[in-house]
């Protein structure tokens, strides 16, 4: 998970944050997060835990000695540099969920994104599209496929949700495309996707 370690101007994405890390729980999806104590990161892993979900934090000692992340997760790995954090996040997690947040999130998705294409990682990406705060980007990007930049397959494979549950649907749809486990429509298949 990816997301804001402030809350935003929206108070709905707060309370958004909270639903989404108590969905992923009731689901049985456990919760791979930077760790942080506040922002849509305190919202979403405390959904997550007050719904008795699992919920791992990946955090440099540095914004520990700062306070910045929380005591009371059911595991909080403490690493040395912002590059080791995404390193194990990116190898304790099975697919990317990514909640409203400014440019540490949108650094650590973008990074993972471009890892799947160029065949470091084949975790999916996804935007959780809460009141349209992703859609600018998504556009923006667009204009880069058409200027010749990013290939369309790119773009294409992204989920663009509104929800959780068609998030987890374009995911899993992703997934199982990659394993073979179940027949997809290739990249594009899936629900909750551009």
């Amino acid at each position: 998970m990816f997301c804001g370690s402030s809350p935003g101007v929206d108070p709905d994405w707060t309370k958004q944050s909270y639903e989404v890390g108590r969905g992923l729980a009731e689901k049985g999806i456990g919760l791979v997060y930077g760790g942080g104590g506040s922002g849509l990161m305190r919202e979403v892993s405390q959904g997550a835990l007050d719904a008795g979900g699992e919920v791992i934090g990946v955090m440099p000692r540095s914004m520990i000695e700062r306070e910045w992340g929380r005591a009371d997760l059911t595991a909080l790995h403490v690493v040395d540099t912002m590059h080791e954090r995404k390193a194990l996040m990116a190898a304790l997690a099975d697919a990317f969920l990514t909640l409203p947040g400014g440019l540490g999130t949108l650094e650590e998705v973008i990074e993972v994104w471009s890892w799947r294409h160029i065949g470091f990682n084949d975790d999916p990406v996804a935007f959780l599209n809460l009141g349209g705060v992703w859609t600018t980007l998504l556009k923006a990007l667009e204009g880069l496929v058409d200027a010749g930049f990013i290939q369309p397959a790119v773009l294409d494979d992204v989920v663009v949700a509104e929800d959780l549950d068609s998030a987890l649907a374009g995911l899993t749809a992703r997934l199982c495309d990659e394993s073979g486990d179940e027949p997809g429509g290739g990249r594009n298949g899936g629900s909750g996707q551009r």
